[in-house]
């Protein structure tokens, strides 16, 4: 069974808040009128038949790592017998209680992290926990067997050094292509941080880094991906910084079609 999982958690974001306001307005875009509910591979993505909504978790009080605990438990129990979970976030921190959850229940577990950021900063301002660091967190764990990062395009000296410590396999959007595609493994988890795409179609992220992908690339990405896909988060919305839902309905879309793809493959 797929379900749909809401963690409105931002505390951890550098620079604006506003991502944990995000579950709810992509949520929206299902009942909006504007669009249907349809994947481009013709299969129907709706509520009650072939996903369930679990609504959102409980955060507003919490700090980091209280927060951490409560996310990390809510989706061990969430992807029991063999359930397969999308998350909306949030700041890009709650990958790492989401992702931590899922490498406990398989091993080996391969990530696919889109976005322009690497993310792999060992402590970001003094906050091991923030949204710039949870891949950090998450390959010091050993539990992760491969990490590839696609559109980055902010590497700094001090993330190229961890990627090289990690072995993490980066395609930089200077050097895209889609070659990777072909080299993934499963079983795979899909990291979606919206800001991947240019900000002229998602405007609605905390970060605008020009020189991204563009929708339909992101899209082509994740429907030619030939092996299964065990779960997934789409994080990084802020709607404070939204033009007339745009960004939300680019979430949205890209929700449809993960989930088609996930609902498509198996273990």
């Amino acid at each position: 069974m797929l379900k749909l999982l809401g963690i409105p958690f931002d505390k951890n974001s550098s620079f604006l808040k506003g991502p944990a306001l995000a579950p709810p307005l992509i949520r929206k875009m299902d009942i909006d009128g504007s669009a249907n509910r349809f994947a481009e591979n013709g299969m129907s993505i709706a509520i009650n038949e072939n996903y369930v909504d679990e609504g959102d978790l409980n955060l507003e009080s919490a700090d980091a790592a209280t927060a951490f605990t409560i996310i990390k438990n809510a989706v061990a129990n969430q992807i029991q017998n063999g359930n397969k979970l999308i998350c909306f976030g949030g700041d890009h921190s709650v990958s790492y209680p989401i992702i931590a959850a899922h490498a406990e229940n398989y091993q080996p577990i391969h990530i696919l992290h889109l976005d322009a950021h690497a993310d792999l900063y060992e402590n970001f301002d003094d906050n091991p926990y923030s949204h710039a660091s949870p891949f950090a967190r998450l390959m010091e764990t050993g539990k992760i067997s491969s990490l590839t990062q696609v559109g980055i395009r902010t590497l700094n000296t001090h993330q190229r050094e961890q990627a090289k410590k990690y072995d993490v396999r980066i395609i930089e959007m200077k050097d895209f292509s889609t070659d990777f595609i072909h080299s993934l493994y499963s079983p795979l988890y899909i990291s979606l941080d919206l800001d991947v795409l240019d900000p002229a179609y998602a405007p609605g992220i905390s970060h605008h880094e020009p020189g991204g992908l563009n929708t339909r690339q992101l899209i082509s990405i994740i429907q030619s991906i030939q092996v299964p896909v065990i779960g997934a988060d789409i994080v990084e919305y802020n709607p404070t910084r939204d033009i007339n839902n745009m960004t939300a309905m680019v979430a949205y879309k890209l929700f449809k079609e993960i989930a088609a793809k996930m609902l498509t493959t198996s273990i």
